[in-house]
């Protein structure tokens, strides 16, 4: 139409045929199950989450300076690499945050549900417990303890009688250079001011 041609017909805009549109869609639907044989696709199945089973590097590169290059590899730049994300972190908060993250949990393979215990499961965990505080108990001896703390009260008399013997050494070298002033302000000596014992 042409825009000069009348005023009678001033609806002017597009229409869409919703029937070849659903048409359409019905196509692209039918072509990918055709691509996937007419299987279902299947929700991927992910482990629950579990304990980390290495200790995590923090420290080995604290307070070192590194050179780095337009060829160094990624790993080895600046920062916590993760492996498996293939990603560089810049600080230590940022990578624990990181790993215990969705995304690294996912690339391993694991949802962020964690396993529902059974009461069995409980049970168990405080047994392990009450064994290893038993175990402490055993390895605690009041004759050894007691041993240790008249030890350590001894070293505590040894240092405070160090301590008085070193005052006392103070005190007398105080006393021999007031006495070495003394006799030098009577030889007329008073005026240099040097208090050295070796003259």
């Amino acid at each position: 139409m042409a825009s000069g041609s009348g005023s009678k017909n001033a609806d002017f805009r597009r229409k869409w045929d919703k029937d070849d549109y659903e048409k359409l869609a019905q196509k692209r639907i039918t072509e990918e199950r055709e691509k996937k044989d007419g299987k279902p696709v299947q929700p991927i199945k992910r482990e629950l989450l579990r304990h980390r089973d290495y200790k995590v590097d923090l420290e080995s590169k604290l307070g070192k300076t590194i050179v780095i290059t337009k060829t160094t590899p990624q790993s080895d730049m600046g920062g916590y690499y993760c492996n498996v994300c293939d990603c560089v972190v810049k600080d230590s908060i940022n990578f624990l945050d990181h790993i215990n993250g969705k995304k690294h949990q996912r690339n391993l393979g694991m949802s962020m549900r964690v396993e529902r215990s059974t009461l069995d499961q409980v049970k168990k965990r405080f047994e392990v417990n009450k064994k290893k505080m038993e175990e402490k108990q055993k390895d605690y001896d009041f004759e050894e303890r007691m041993k240790e703390l008249r030890e350590e009260e001894e070293k505590a008399r040894a240092y405070k009688k160090e301590k008085q013997r070193e005052k006392k050494r103070k005190a007398e070298e105080d006393l021999g250079f007031e006495e070495d002033d003394e006799m030098a302000a009577v030889m007329g000596f008073s005026g240099f001011g040097s208090s050295k014992k070796g003259h």
